[in-house]
């Protein structure tokens, strides 16, 4: 007999932020574990925003979740429920009569918003700016239980997030196409991989898929330094290179590269490999070409492990629930799923160590790093 505190019972469940492969499985595990203990569950359309925009729903911001609607979705991409990088309910942008815009804090409204619907419990499936919305909430009495997702793997306090698997087996696989194609035209390969602040992705995949060079966030590069690892290539007959680069990556002495920046919305990071790519061909005077693999790393079927990892999370958060469980995040920490406070796994961000056995290993089969 599974647990359960008194029914009925409502669980909202919101994804927030990028998409990521797993979103579905948890949400599959979430609605199956709360419906098996005679709970009900719902979905909030597009994170906060079917609560907090209502207008624009109007077959409800708000929607029953049922077992035919999870049917088959474990290994379905993206998220039935929506989600969106904009819109923080912390910092909410509004637009003022005389057209300046101002972040206001809406989660008053928020909790609001979850009570006139019934709702007596909030699942919130994110990074670190949805973990912050929940401890936020939790704060005000909401009863909230965080499940970390991130494809770059960037959050602390759990030992994997689901989507990076499969990201790194997709990355792994671009990189293992270009070899052959980069040799058969004697070019220089500029991969760019996501990886905001943290060059986990990058690490992984450019091992993996035996890249020559990786640029990640955590350590400044020396384009110079990029430029002799091509030329030593080259002195022993290789006259193509791949290299990886993670979109944080920053030169020795310059900043991230930024496209876009918008009031209460993420930004939008990129164009470092362009730079290093323009700057690779000048420098050595062979053909540099650039492959942005973006959002294809967001996309597509999940992988067996993140699918397990997304289906544990989803259960674990239920459990928690049934528990009495509030404010906390779940969180692997092999081989169990624990629970740690909201606010420890936002006090800072999971960050390659320099001296980590994977930095270890890749030093050692001669992979620079540009410094």
């Amino acid at each position: 007999m599974l647990n359960s505190v008194s029914t009925p019972f409502r669980v909202a469940i919101s994804t927030g932020g990028g998409d990521a492969p797993g979103l579905n499985a948890v949400i599959r595990a979430a609605v199956l574990s709360a419906l098996n203990r005679g709970w009900e569950c719902y979905g909030i359309r597009d994170g906060f925003a079917g609560i907090l925009t209502p207008k624009l729903y109007p077959h409800g911001g708000v929607i029953p979740l049922t077992r035919d609607m999870v049917r088959g979705i474990t290994s379905l991409g993206g998220t039935i429920v929506g989600t969106t990088n904009r819109g923080n309910p912390l910092r909410y942008p509004t637009k003022l009569p005389d057209g300046s815009m101002i972040e206001r804090d809406r989660t008053d409204e928020l909790v609001n918003g979850l009570a006139v619907h019934g709702i007596d419990a909030l699942i919130s499936i994110g990074g670190d700016g949805s973990m912050e919305i929940a401890a936020a909430l939790a704060k005000k009495g909401v009863k909230v239980i965080g499940v970390p997702k991130t494809i770059d793997n960037d959050l602390e306090g759990t030992v994997a997030t689901f989507g990076f698997d499969t990201a790194v087996a997709f990355a792994t696989e671009s990189l293992d196409r270009l070899q052959t194609t980069a040799q058969a035209h004697q070019r220089i390969m500029v991969v760019e991989i996501m990886g905001r602040y943290a060059g986990w992705i990058a690490l992984h995949a450019g091992i993996a898929g035996s890249a020559n060079a990786i640029l990640i966030p955590e350590i400044p590069f020396d384009i110079d330094k990029v430029v002799a690892k091509v030329h030593a290539r080259e002195q022993m007959g290789r006259m193509f290179s791949i290299v990886a680069v993670a979109e944080g990556a920053k030169p020795v002495g310059g900043k991230t590269s930024v496209l876009e920046h918008e009031m209460g919305k993420a930004e939008r990071i990129g164009g470092i490999g362009e730079k290093v790519a323009a700057e690779l061909q000048h420098l050595t005077g062979r053909e540099t070409r650039l492959v942005v693999l973006g959002h294809l790393l967001r996309g597509g079927t999940p992988t067996a492990s993140d699918r397990l990892l997304a289906l544990r999370f989803g259960a674990a958060a239920i459990r928690a629930l049934a528990e009495g469980q509030s404010g906390i995040m779940v969180a692997l920490d092999p081989p169990v799923v624990k629970y740690i406070p909201l606010e420890e796994a936002t006090k800072r961000m999971r960050l390659v160590p320099p001296d980590c056995d994977t930095m270890l290993t890749a030093r050692e089969m001669g992979i620079c790093f540009g410094d």
